[in-house]
């Protein structure tokens, strides 16, 4: 940390000439940036700011006026304080005149009772100043070599996280816009002392966009953007304020996560790098439909003149003890098994993965004769008998069969929301189509919206914030209520209320929200804001410390 006024008046050079501090004492912990020697009335002019000023005071206008309007320029400039020799000008006390202003100014003002060398003072705080400014230069050296490493290697998050927690010996969070933890860090506190009632304390502070210290939580924050899209924010847990190389490891870390999170890393073999990328050049639409045909046939599937049934495979949790890249290595092998066990052709690839996704996509080619439904159920059966329970660990997605190759993007990106929208909502079942995608599992599709995160917050924001401040449960309540088709007398006995208590606290939350709840759009808004809510906190990713 810098040196204060208070550390300077500590040294015993300074001890040694019996300093008496007159006036704003409650600053001496301002920062010092240099320490100037000056005797010249019209220093102000020449200073920028967060300088000691050292000085006999023989240079100083004499009347009280010119006195004054030397304090009004040191203070306008922002000096961090000014030290004055007795003795020369002065004799053995200030002028009250001076050292009221000061006061008024709340100026940290300094009188030295005995002489001494002003050097012995610039000498060492100098000194000082240098050795700090080194090490700020060094520690952003090593942050900007650190963190460049990890971009380059495409560091996942957690261990972007755990260089920032080594540098800064304090616990770290990558949290979401609906406050879910995505990773974390702990340092010094366990997991439980880190991310006790996060969600709580994270809605209490508020920094505006890009970097801020909330004093009170003594939170750094910072944003992650992606390409201008705020997807989340990056927390760093401190004692006090900070240095300002802390705040570059931290938004440099917030970079490091976002720019990653752009970068795909396929370490497949050969021949599955090349059905990869025909299937996003699929999804894409960045070849010709011919030049697909071709690949496609180089590669042994026939993609003309056949009905095209895009399908995403993915597990509903990931196998125990294994990395993402081993999960997906694992899943792939798994689904080309059962293609060729079924005796389907078909694309199989890691294009699910650029999309967001962990699990495998494939384009399925089917003759005039071929059933879609047999097909899919051949498949599903076909990941069972693997070893991967169908309908429970397993989700098969599909989208609509099309015709031609140039609609194939259709089916995929639909078998990929499908999948989306299955994959924490849906009962059990061998395989799904769209038909079996509901509310519930369009507000899962966009859960990550940046939008929809935005409309909770703006339709729930003030009633969570309120329960959150008076330890209640209204949210709870109107989410009861509206689930109950606003029959209040099984509202209140599923939230074993009197009907009086009920009323109460519903007139509560119309003033809260600033609604009204005989409105069936508001009544609507708010459902649909309390179910994407739900889906949102059940089905977000899983944290990893």
């Amino acid at each position: 940390m810098p040196m204060t006024v208070r550390d300077v008046l500590e040294l015993p050079a300074l001890q040694q000439a019996g300093p008496r501090v007159l006036a704003g004492r409650d600053r001496l912990d301002a920062p010092v940036r240099w320490v100037h020697v000056a005797e010249i009335p019209e220093i102000a002019d020449l200073l920028r700011g967060g300088e000691l000023v050292l000085t006999t005071g023989i240079g100083l206008p004499p009347d009280d006026d010119g006195l004054r309007r030397w304090i009004d320029g040191l203070a306008a400039v922002g000096v961090a304080g000014v030290v004055v020799e007795l003795g020369r000008r002065f004799g053995g006390t200030l002028p009250a005149g001076l050292v009221e202003h000061a006061r008024s100014r709340n100026l940290p003002l300094i009188a030295l009772r005995r002489e001494m060398r002003f050097v012995a003072v610039t000498e060492v705080v100098h000194s000082v100043i240098v050795e700090e400014q080194t090490a700020d230069l060094l520690a952003k050296d090593e942050i900007h070599r650190i963190f460049t490493e990890l971009s380059v290697e495409g560091a996942e998050p957690r261990q972007v996280l755990r260089e920032v927690t080594r540098l800064s010996r304090r616990p770290a969070v990558l949290e979401n816009l609906a406050h879910q933890v995505l990773a974390y860090e702990t340092g010094p506190l366990t997991a439980e002392e880190l991310l006790d009632r996060w969600e709580t304390r994270s809605r209490a502070v508020e920094v505006p966009s890009g970097t801020g210290y909330e004093p009170r939580s003594g939170w750094l924050v910072t944003s992650v953007e992606a390409r201008g899209n705020r997807w989340g924010r990056l927390v760093l847990l401190c004692d006090q304020e900070p240095p300002a190389r802390t705040r570059v490891l931290l938004e440099r870390a917030a970079s490091t996560i976002a720019l990653n999170q752009l970068v795909a890393r396929d370490s497949s073999s050969v021949e599955r790098q090349a059905r990869s990328s025909l299937l996003l050049s699929i999804v894409t639409h960045s070849a010709p439909t011919r030049d697909v045909a071709l690949r496609a046939r180089g590669l042994g599937v026939v993609l003309e003149q056949r009905r095209l049934l895009g399908v995403v495979v993915r597990r509903r949790r990931p196998a125990p003890g294994a990395d993402g890249t081993a999960n997906r290595r694992e899943l792939l092998d798994a689904v080309e098994k059962a293609v060729r066990e079924c005796g389907l052709a078909a694309l199989a690839g890691d294009v699910d993965e650029a999309a967001g996704g962990t699990g495998v996509t494939l384009l399925v080619a089917l003759d005039e004769t071929g059933s879609d439904e047999a097909a899919l159920g051949s498949l599903s059966a076909a990941l069972t008998r693997a070893g991967h329970r169908a309908g429970s660990d397993v989700v098969v997605a599909a989208g609509s069969v099309v015709r031609t190759l140039d609609l194939a993007r259709r089916s995929l990106v639909e078998a990929a929301q499908v999948a989306d929208a299955t994959v924490h909502t849906a009962e059990p079942r061998p395989f799904y189509r769209l038909h079996d995608v509901r509310l519930r599992g369009l507000l899962y599709l966009l859960r990550d919206d940046v939008r929809l995160q935005t409309f909770v917050e703006r339709e729930l924001g003030p009633l969570l914030s309120y329960d959150q401040r008076h330890g209640t449960n209204h949210v709870a309540l109107l989410e009861t209520y509206l689930v109950e088709g606003r029959n209040k007398r099984r509202a209140a006995d599923a939230m074993s209320l009197s009907r009086s208590a009920l009323y109460q606290r519903l007139e509560l939350i119309e003033r809260v929200l600033g609604v009204d709840l005989d409105s069936s759009e508001r009544r609507l808004s708010l459902h649909v804001a309390l179910t994407a809510r739900d889906v949102m906190r059940a089905g977000g990713p899983e944290p990893t410390g």
